[in-house]
């Protein structure tokens, strides 16, 4: 009988603490209980994009960069699709000959410096300028759009990712409310309010934005007040409402964003999708109100 044959004949007969003592020297392996695979996707009646929470992060910087020049869902889903093809979602600092970023513009086409084109909100803005002065791309197929601002050697590559392009800026616009789910781990570290607020502020230029009141249960007399715990956006409609919410949800891995709250429904990162809102729904699905509660 061979040494290996022998130990699982040995460990057959333990039972109990036996066997369990026997595990663990022999160095038995368990898959740990909070196991998570981070992902996020956007799914409507077009089809589905499936992210890891980098790529999530950055496409909706994106979206937020379009809707904040306000250019339609047409152009956001160009960006989309053209960001997917150059760098899978990804702020590169290489590529071929001097491209870089998320669209892999060319300091040298005069994109940029290398600096700023390593800047996603600088490229982003710069990729929709660019798409503003290509006459029809609204009724454009989206490869041709895109083409028409980046000139790729590959010009039909774009088509590729048109179904998850558009998947995605459908839910990241607020045209699929609950289409954008994200399965996240726990969170890395405390979450601060003040960098969930810059980041929006920075995304979606001046829309309205404050922090929360403070911890519940502070008396504010002779103490130090803690950390804000959540976020407030307010928004002018239910379909921009939802673009904050899924935003949020996008970069829940980025800012360490716990749970999302909006029109009676919420996200929480330990369930991972969208599920009615807890009470009081006074407070939490108030019309145009997205609550983000951090970790």
């Amino acid at each position: 009988m061979t040494a290996a044959l022998i130990v699982v004949a040995a460990a057959a007969m333990l039972t109990g603490g036996a066997l369990a003592a026997v595990n663990h020297f022999l160095g038995a392996w368990t898959a740990p209980s909070d196991a998570i695979r981070p992902r996020c996707v956007a799914t409507t009646e077009l089809g589905e994009a499936s992210l890891d929470p980098e790529q999530a992060a950055n496409a909706a910087l994106i979206a937020a960069v379009g809707q904040a020049r306000s250019m339609s869902p047409r152009a956001v889903a160009i960006a989309l699709a053209t960001a997917m093809q150059e760098s899978k979602l990804r702020n590169l600092d290489y590529g071929d000959r001097d491209s870089l970023g998320l669209f892999q513009q060319r300091p040298s086409q005069d994109w940029g410096s290398p600096e700023e084109i390593m800047d996603p909100l600088y490229s982003a803005g710069e990729f929709y300028s660019a798409l503003a002065q290509v006459p029809g791309f609204e009724t454009m197929a989206i490869t041709e759009a895109a083409q028409a601002v980046q000139r790729s050697a590959f010009p039909d590559a774009y088509a590729n990712h048109e179904i998850a392009a558009r998947s995605l800026a459908s839910t990241l616009t607020g045209h699929t409310p609950g289409g954008l789910t994200c399965v996240l781990g726990s969170a890395d570290e405390p979450a601060s309010a003040a960098r969930v607020v810059g980041a929006f502020r920075s995304e979606w230029g001046d829309a309205p934005a404050d922090l929360a009141t403070v911890a519940d249960g502070w008396a504010g007399a002779g103490t130090t007040p803690p950390q804000p715990t959540e976020v407030a956006l307010r928004a002018d409609s239910t379909t921009r409402a939802w673009a904050y919410a899924q935003w949020a949800v996008a970069k829940a891995d980025q800012l360490g964003i716990d749970s999302v709250t909006v029109e009676g429904r919420a996200w929480t990162r330990s369930a991972g999708v969208w599920e009615a809102a807890p009470s009081p729904a006074e407070d939490l699905g108030t019309a145009g109100r997205v609550t983000l509660q951090l970790a």
